[in-house]
């Protein structure tokens, strides 16, 4: 199992719209897949047809101890299930600002779920993380074996990015040894702009240029670049992906060469939540 964080703090950068189309571009291809989303926003519950009024069972209820995470989820698709999120969650930071071990409660969530579904196990889990750097987000980056970064090509976003990379390293360090970063999306792509050929080359020769101890000395650009594409900014109001929405389309093509790209990255070391299992 693949246990995969996309985080960006800033915002607008494409995070939810890849997190719901890698999760269902996956399931597409037969993999069991389970996106948890981890904003109060619940803007991945809603573009995949989740009504997420107050009152249901959601992610917040995980983190209160409410209820196990095999009991939050909802089938959506075929492979692909949702843990949704919704306003409740926004409590989460001041409920549990004195608890003690409060930055494993959805690791522990997580293998307790391998444990229980052994017989049915999911090939990922995608986490939709909040851009901000809370206690949900340390949550979901102690939880996770792998990080992917989605990036808009432009100069701020790259500012942004440095903050991003030093807290992964903080965790990585104290939190969780297995944690690093597989690579980064560029999302909002503008073809044949100087800008993003620029930004574009600046963020790979960072990443040449890494330290080897670092978190992200591996990490790669995809290749795959999410295009500018109104279908995409269109599909969450019909409550698909854009696989459903509008599988001819640019956002589609773009989406479905980064989940290849995504599944070419399997990870070599051993996941600790199968020792758990």
């Amino acid at each position: 199992m693949r246990i995969i964080a996309i985080m960006n703090q800033k915002g607008g950068v494409g995070k939810t719209t890849s997190s719901v189309n890698i999760a269902a571009g996956l399931a597409r291809l037969g993999k069991r897949v389970c996106l948890i989303d981890l904003d109060s926003q619940g803007n991945s519950s809603s573009h995949l047809g989740i009504d997420i009024n107050q009152g249901m069972q959601t992610i917040y209820q995980v983190f209160s101890g409410e209820r196990k995470l095999i009991e939050t989820r909802q089938l959506v698709k075929s492979n692909l299930w949702v843990v949704p999120a919704n306003i409740d969650l926004a409590a989460v930071e001041v409920e549990l600002v004195d608890a003690q071990g409060r930055e494993f409660i959805l690791k522990q969530a997580l293998e307790q779920y391998a444990r229980e579904e052994r017989d049915k196990p999911l090939d990922y889990v995608i986490m939709d993380c909040p851009p901000a750097l809370n206690t949900v987000t340390i949550n979901a980056l102690t939880a996770a074996t792998e990080m992917l970064i989605p990036v808009q090509p432009h100069y701020l976003s790259l500012q942004g990015l440095s903050r991003l990379l030093e807290t992964t390293a903080l965790i990585k360090r104290r939190l969780n040894r297995n944690l690093s970063i597989t690579g980064m999306m560029l999302c909002l792509y503008e073809t044949g702009t100087r800008l993003a050929a620029d930004v574009t080359d600046d963020l790979m020769r960072f990443l040449e240029e890494s330290d080897p101890q670092a978190p992200w000395s591996n990490a790669k650009v995809f290749n795959s670049r999410i295009r500018r594409n109104i279908r995409l900014a269109e599909a969450p109001s019909f409550a698909q992906s854009i696989f459903e929405y509008a599988p001819d389309s640019t956002g589609a093509h773009d989406y479905g060469n980064l989940v290849q790209e995504v599944m070419a990255c399997e990870k070599t070391q051993s996941n600790p939540l199968s020792k758990a299992a």
